[in-house]
C-alpha cells in the first residue's frame, strides 16, 4: 500500500507540475476535441474537469446491477492505485468509502461507445463523487449529495486531469465481462457435476474416460 501511494503521488507532481508551469498538455491544460489548442489556466482545471464529467452523463436506460457497479467502482479504484493517472490519492480512498460503506451511483446500462472507454457510465459513477447524480444507499435511490452525506463521505472537488482519468477506461465492460466468465465457470462446474451424477446414477460405462484414448487425441481441453 505504501509503494502504491508513493506511485500515485509521484504522477500527481507531474500534473501538478504541468500546470504550474502552464505547459500545453492535452486535457490537462488545454480543452478536448476541438478545443484541443484552446489554454485552459489553472484557475480554470476544476471547472474542465468537472464540465467534461457532467457533459458525459447523458447515459439512459435502467440502472446496471449492484454487483457491476460495486465491480466498477473497485476495477476504477484498482486501475488509479497503478499510478499512471495522475490522480490525487483521496479520490481513491473516496471510492474505497463508497465501496465499504455501500454508496453505489446510479450508472445507467446504455450510453457507452467502447471506443475511448466507457465514458457515459462511468461519468455517472464519477457524478456521486462530487456530490451530484444519483445513488442508492441502503437500498433506497436519492440524490448522489444526500447518499454521500448521510454515509459520512466528504464529495469530491475535482482538480486537473482527474475528470479525465476517471471517465476515460474500460471499467464497466471490464466488470460485465468478468462476472459473466465467473457465471460461466459456475455454470460448466455445476455441467461437469451433473454429468458425472448421472453416469453414476445410469450405471453408465466409464471406458470412454480412459486417459489412453485421449492422450490420442492432442487436444487439451478434451483432457482437462
Amino acid at each position: 500500500m505504501k509503494s502504491a501511494i508513493e506511485k500515485i503521488k509521484k504522477s500527481r507532481s507531474v500534473v501538478e507540475d504541468f500546470v504550474s508551469k502552464e505547459k500545453k498538455v492535452y486535457g490537462v491544460t488545454t480543452g478536448f476535441g476541438d478545443f484541443k489548442n484552446v489554454f485552459i489556466s489553472k484557475e480554470q482545471t476544476k471547472e474542465l474537469q468537472e464540465n467534461l464529467i457532467r457533459s458525459h452523463s447523458v447515459g439512459v436506460g435502467n440502472p446496471l446491477p449492484e454487483e457491476i457497479v460495486r465491480a466498477t467502482m473497485l476495477l476504477r479504484a484498482n486501475s488509479l492505485t497503478k499510478g499512471y493517472s495522475g490522480v490525487r490519492v483521496e479520490i481513491i480512498e473516496t471510492l474505497c468509502q463508497m465501496l465499504n460503506k455501500k454508496v453505489h451511483p446510479v450508472i445507467p446500462e446504455k450510453g457507452s461507445v467502447g471506443a475511448s472507454g466507457d465514458l457515459a457510465p462511468l461519468s455517472h459513477m464519477t457524478l456521486v463523487l462530487m456530490g451530484e447524480g444519483e445513488a442508492f444507499y441502503n437500498g433506497k435511490r436519492m440524490g448522489g449529495k444526500e447518499a454521500m452525506k448521510l454515509a459520512g463521505i466528504e464529495p469530491i472537488t475535482l482538480s486537473s486531469k482527474e475528470g479525465l482519468a476517471l471517465n476515460n477506461g474500460t471499467a464497466v465492460m471490464t466488470a460485465i465481462g468478468a462476472l459473466a466468465l465467473y457465471d460461466a465457470e459456475n455454470i460448466l462446474k455445476c455441467a461437469d457435476i451433473s454429468a458425472a451424477m448421472t453416469l453414476e446414477a445410469l450405471f453408465g460405462i466409464d471406458k470412454a474416460f480412459d486417459e489412453r484414448i485421449h492422450k490420442l487425441r492432442p487436444h487439451s481441453g478434451q483432457i482437462k
